[in-house]
């Protein structure tokens, strides 16, 4: 059939996709390339929760235009969630692509790419359809697997597009979910991170009396599997027998990512998230009193219509009680459809760079004394890649989601090792690759 190009732009979720498109394709006679230039098929999965990623991916597509009218007989396709809520304006600023589908059709594409090859422009694809459970998956890391669990949002914060663009909360029937685990275990993989856009709402549509707590349970007893890893938490939908499960299961990582978006109540409720900052602080509480050592990390969102002074001051004390390991940090930006767009008070572009910048600042210095903790300790770290940025050494990323840098080369990618921490920085630590031995949990 030929060669297929695939640009991801988003989240986790939107990386498990394109692994699964992939799959499709390469099931239909496609072998995936990095190279665009060889490519006869291209596929933009796109992403819709800022306009900044959408003005990307149209630049991509400006891009494409001219490769396009080297090679007449390239065909575009871009589906994800941009492709989902606005495939009119997809029509109307790239005409020349071929292919148009939505987050739940993607398992349409062989019948699609048919249609564009029997010369129909444009194929479009967008409604809501129930993915199949199962789909073939191409991994682009053969030691981490990417494992849905449950699809959608039932939460609809006023900032947010994700439950008009994947639409509502379906979970996965467990067996399904444990098929595909043990599946990535035979095939070598060491860790699952197990995906959701709430996995803490998982179970509630399914006929039977299970919840995420219970799945993590079942996951962590297939054999060949060394880690469990999640995202992303509600805080509204943290129950103690989740926190439990994490305390008590020896394969979930020692790290949890829990977004907090303000630390003002005020805009906390116009954000419509459903807990208090207070509900949150005891949220920690609890999770470090059963898990002293797990590193918390978030997502902060500044600038919020209507947001004050004192309401992003709220925020910073918020980072400072809490201690966050680290922390994804934004800008509010207006999503056309969302509550939050139509707001009144809208704050200016300057003041929302100057309270990221102050942001950044304030947790930056929090992340590099946390870091500091690790400096003469052991730690497991799964390699993932060698280092862009220093030759002739390797990173991985430990239980507790720290990305730890030592020399190495490729043959020790996909393993678990013992290093042992020299120093730390803000964004990594730099450590010695120790001899094998037994790795021991910080207590």
């Amino acid at each position: 059939m030929g060669y297929v190009y695939i640009k991801t732009y988003g989240c986790q979720m939107n990386e498990y996709d394109s692994e699964a498109m992939a799959g499709i394709l390469h099931q239909s006679g496609f072998e995936l390339t990095s190279d665009m230039e060889k490519a006869d098929l291209v596929i933009i999965n796109t992403c819709y929760v800022r306009e900044k990623v959408k003005h990307k991916i149209f630049s991509f597509l400006g891009e494409l235009k001219k490769i396009k009218k080297r090679k007449p007989h390239l065909i575009l396709g871009v589906g994800g969630c941009l492709a989902q809520k606005d495939p009119h304006q997809i029509q109307k600023r790239a005409p020349y692509v071929d292919i148009i589908w939505g987050t739940s059709n993607l398992h349409r594409l062989p019948e699609l790419l048919k249609f564009a090859r029997e010369g129909k422009h444009p194929v479009v694809k967008v409604e809501q359809e129930v993915l199949p459970d199962e789909l073939p998956i191409l991994r682009g890391r053969k030691f981490s697997a990417y494992i849905p669990v449950i699809r959608g949002c039932n939460n609809f914060c006023s900032y947010c597009n994700v439950p008009y663009v994947r639409g509502r909360e379906k979970s996965r029937p467990v067996e399904s979910i444990l098929k595909e685990v043990k599946r990535a275990a035979g095939e070598g993989c060491k860790e699952v991170i197990l995906l959701g856009q709430n996995v803490n709402s998982y179970g509630k549509d399914l006929p039977e009396r299970v919840d995420f707590a219970d799945l993590l349970r079942k996951v962590n007893e297939i054999e060949g599997l060394n880690r469990i890893r999640f995202i992303t938490s509600h805080p509204k939908d943290l129950s103690d027998k989740l926190i439990l499960a994490i305390a008590e299961l020896d394969k979930v990582c020692e790290h949890l990512h829990l977004p907090l978006q303000a630390g003002s109540n005020r805009i906390l409720k116009l954000m419509r998230r459903g807990y208090t900052r207070e509900d949150y602080l005891e949220l920690v509480r609890k999770v470090r009193t059963l898990v002293p050592d797990i590193s918390l990390t978030t997502d902060l969102i500044v600038g919020f219509p209507g947001e004050t002074e004192e309401d992003f001051q709220d925020t910073l004390w918020m980072v400072e009680k809490v201690r966050f390991d680290g922390a994804f940090t934004f800008e509010y930006s207006p999503v056309p459809g969302t509550r939050a767009s139509e707001l009144e008070n809208q704050i200016s572009d300057s003041v929302k760079r100057r309270r990221l910048r102050e942001l950044i600042e304030v947790q930056q210095k929090i992340t590099e004394e946390k870091n500091k903790f690790w400096v003469g300790r052991k730690v497991e770290a799964l390699v993932e890649g060698e280092a862009k940025k220093n030759p002739g050494m390797v990173e991985g990323r430990t239980r507790h989601n720290k990305i730890v840098i030592f020399a190495g080369d490729k043959s020790l990618i996909g393993k678990l090792v013992q290093v042992r921490v020299v120093t730390s920085g803000c964004w990594a630590l730099k450590g010695e690759l120790c001899a094998p031995s037994i790795y021991v949990r910080h207590p």
